[in-house]
């Protein structure tokens, strides 16, 4: 093992990488919770702790593509937005009915979302 492998910021950072991973398949499965942004955030993590990581997720069949889309242009697929407002508007719905009964927190939370949305809808498509 050598030196910068024992780094404790690269292992702090490795395992930053590891939990975006963890919480980006979480994501899959549970509908309010975005992938995409925690896997970008995952390959920039990994792309400072561990580059053998950083090409698997770039290699990734499904992973792979948005994250090369996102360095290369900054680009949100068409696909990828409609899924991320449409989830966005269904989780501030169940904020809406079933979230804290405090209206200021409400709108707090509509505000965060509205400002998420308009900057993925403001992203460019992939030109691929």
């Amino acid at each position: 093992m050598s030196a910068s492998e024992g780094n404790p910021m690269r292992l702090l950072i490795l395992g930053c990488a590891w939990l975006m991973v963890a919480i980006g398949v979480i994501g899959v499965f549970l509908p309010v919770l975005p992938t995409t942004p925690f896997m970008i955030l995952a390959a920039a993590l990994f792309a400072r702790s561990s580059p053998r990581f950083e090409q698997w997720l770039i290699d990734h069949p499904r992973y792979g593509q948005p994250l090369l889309d996102w360095r290369r242009e900054g680009a949100i697929a068409q696909r990828a937005k409609l899924a991320s407002v449409s989830l966005m508007t269904l989780s501030y719905g169940i904020v809406l009915f079933f979230g804290p009964p405090q209206l200021w927190l409400k709108l707090l939370i509509g505000v965060i979302l509205l400002v998420c949305a308009v900057f993925v809808l403001t992203r460019p498509a992939p030109g691929r």
